[in-house]
């Protein structure tokens, strides 16, 4: 597959949630387009919840945005257009992710039939990411997946939940 090909099947700017101080001037709400970008590659609910806090706290000294890039594998008997989770349903769920992080996220949702060759196309080359995941003293998915993806030439940052 070449890297062109693989599109996200939604994708959307969701904005910081409002300040609770008045100088809303000085805030920006979109993302800024200078091309540092810190990606999180969705996981659990509450590993992305964690990775998000993270990349906000990276992306706020950064000056950076952050990019929630979320491979769902659509299994073979359905059409790779049908996802099993109704796209409709995982905004609601991403947006309320979403809303904690102290930047605007852009959330990408790629469907696809293999998550590892989705993450390889989705990622541009030498890319910052922040992983989520349980805290555990045997190997993980999550440790697996930042290996792999270290493998390939990725700064990562895993981010360990109790």
């Amino acid at each position: 597959m070449i890297r062109d090909e693989i599109r996200p099947a939604y994708e959307k700017v969701l904005p910081p949630p409002e300040p609770r101080f008045s100088h809303t001037d000085a805030l920006e709400t979109e993302p800024k387009d200078h091309g540092l970008n810190v990606v999180v590659v969705c996981s659990s609910m509450e590993a992305t919840r964690a990775a998000l806090r993270k990349a906000g706290a990276l992306a706020s000294q950064l000056s950076a945005q952050i990019t929630l890039v979320v491979p769902q594998t659509v299994p073979y008997p359905l059409p790779l257009t049908s996802p099993p989770v109704l796209l409709d349903f995982a905004e609601r769920r991403l947006r309320d992710l979403a809303s904690e992080s102290p930047v605007a996220v852009v959330v990408r949702i790629y469907l696809c039939r293999d998550r590892d060759e989705a993450l390889d196309m989705a990622l541009k080359p030498c890319s910052l990411v922040v992983l989520g995941g349980r805290k555990r003293w045997w190997p993980t998915a999550e440790k697996a997946l930042a290996r792999r993806l270290r493998r390939k030439g990725h700064e990562v940052i895993l981010t360990e939940t109790e």
